[in-house]
């Protein structure tokens, strides 16, 4: 069931909360919204499952595009967490949601008691960027989700092999909206604005990393990911021993996270955790 809070700049932002145990708070990519966590819905048997719609994003509200940035979505899973009256989270971040993660281990520590990142790292690739620049904020070129799952298939055919177009229609349920005029996104294509006037060069994110030092951190890595290396990973390894670490093989950015790898990851990490 959609829950609501509102954010000290008046938005009301969605979220769902189920389960009992441990908090694991999910926070999606750039674009995405909670349901991009359904696959996972099951840990709410073992953990209390939270997901959230960033501001713009899904269920929530729209404001102003200068304020869809990471401090400020950083300060709305803080005022989440206080309207919960939830002392300390896990949180499972894809991608925006890790980097998310990474900001709060900097200024709020004491409110995390793990991490695991989803295709993301303090290193971002150029490529990975670049084909974000491509399709944020345009509308789809589909009519319905049947001819959208073809679309994606093909469009992800070096990245996502031998995926099937009944799992590219689930998936683009998840992303779009049908339409009078055919499907829409799920997000405010203002995002496209913030994201278009970042802060380049990107600043140096290892510091961030650095601030998850003590507690269970995880990282799940595709194998065909365009955004996160390799060699990053290793370099997250070694600069944090104990890292748990998974790369699915045929996913790029990003894993589904209901592959034997990702299933596999998310117990161990939840184990670290005492779940």
């Amino acid at each position: 069931m959609t829950k609501h809070f509102k954010t000290s700049d008046g938005l009301r932002l969605a979220f769902d909360d189920q389960g009992n145990g441990p908090a694991l708070l999910c926070l999606t990519g750039l674009t995405r919204n909670r349901e991009d966590f359904d696959p996972i819905a099951g840990l709410s048997r073992r953990v209390r499952l939270i997901r959230l719609d960033y501001r713009g994003r899904g269920e929530s509200d729209h404001g102003d595009w200068q304020t869809y940035t990471v401090p400020r979505e950083a300060q709305d899973v803080i005022e989440l967490l206080d309207h919960l009256e939830l002392p300390q989270t896990a949180i499972l971040g894809t991608s925006r949601g890790g980097l998310i993660a990474m900001l709060l281990a900097q200024t709020h520590r004491e409110r995390l008691t793990g991490v695991l990142l989803n295709d993301i790292g303090p290193k971002l690739e150029s490529a990975g960027l670049a084909a974000i620049g491509g399709y944020i904020g345009i509308r789809p070129p589909y009519a319905d989700f049947d001819e959208a799952s073809v679309g994606l298939q093909q469009a992800y055919a070096d990245s996502f092999p031998n995926v099937s177009l009944a799992q590219w229609v689930v998936f683009a349920r998840r992303i779009y909206k049908q339409t009078r005029d055919g499907l829409d996104l799920r997000y405010d294509p203002a995002l496209r604005d913030s994201v278009m006037v970042s802060v380049t060069p990107a600043p140096d994110l290892w510091p961030l990393f650095d601030a998850l030092e003590g507690l269970p951190v995880a990282v799940l890595r595709g194998a065909n990911s365009n955004l996160l290396s390799a060699e990053t990973v290793a370099e997250m390894a070694r600069r944090h021993p104990g890292l748990l670490s998974e790369t699915v093989p045929e996913r790029g950015h990003v894993p589904f996270l209901d592959e034997p790898e990702s299933v596999a990851l998310i117990d161990a990490f939840l184990a670290e955790l005492g779940a």
